[in-house]
């Protein structure tokens, strides 16, 4: 991460270790070479580890699909929600945290229109924006996107770029974001080059992902 950023002639970002299906001891191990702040998937499974792992002053994000049933828990449990990409979270995550220590917020943009995938259009930003920076318990952050996993290393960059041009246009009316989450195991580099403030690195770090069990946590989005 430090080459990469030393390449482009940028601050080097922050690292989100992405945890998910990971168990408790694997971020015990991680948490004690320096690692702060992991991504989780689920709600109730970063739920059992947070509890497993409560001695430890750790910073826990929510990166997966969040459904509205869960939004009084996300609240209550993670310190950033990676993942807010429709206006009926707003207050649903809103009213279930205490003012007082606000909840940071990203707004997930499906940058490449993917039906398979999550997020807001890019032109929907500016409301939804509005929306997270009216709450008073809730802070906008920023944004955070999961590019078309592209072969080719331009298409992914383009697709960067595209985000920090939203990323620009979003501080213009909010000049207190700032947090352009993108960039994974496989591109970070290039999510880097283009502007990324936080990559979400999880193979890369554990190794392969872990199969969940059946029943573990929230069911798939």
């Amino acid at each position: 991460m430090g080459n990469a950023a030393a390449a482009a002639g940028r601050p080097a970002p922050r690292l989100l270790a992405v945890a998910k299906t990971q168990p408790a001891t694997a971020v015990a191990e991680l948490a004690a070479a320096g690692q702060r702040a992991f991504g989780e998937n689920y709600v109730q499974e970063a739920a059992a580890k947070r509890a497993a792992l409560a001695g430890l002053d750790l910073e826990w994000h929510l990166i997966g699909h969040l459904q509205s049933n869960k939004a009084r828990d996300a609240a209550a449990l993670f310190d950033w929600v990676q993942t807010v990409d429709r206006p009926k979270l707003v207050p649903a995550l809103a009213r279930h945290r205490d003012p007082a220590r606000p909840l940071n917020v990203l707004i997930q943009v499906n940058i490449d229109d993917e039906a398979s995938k999550h997020g807001c259009r890019p032109e929907e930003v500016p409301a939804l924006a509005a929306a997270v920076a009216a709450a008073p318990s809730l802070r906008l952050r920023g944004l955070m996107a999961i590019p078309a996993p592209h072969p080719q290393p331009e298409r992914r960059r383009d697709a960067f770029r595209r985000m920090r041009a939203l990323f620009d246009a979003l501080r213009e009316a909010h000049p207190r974001a700032d947090t352009l989450s993108m960039g994974m195991s496989d591109d970070y580099a290039l999510a880097i080059a283009e502007g990324a403030t936080m990559v979400r690195i999880g193979t890369a770090l554990f190794g392969p992902r872990r199969r969940r069990e059946p029943g573990a946590g929230d069911p798939a989005p």
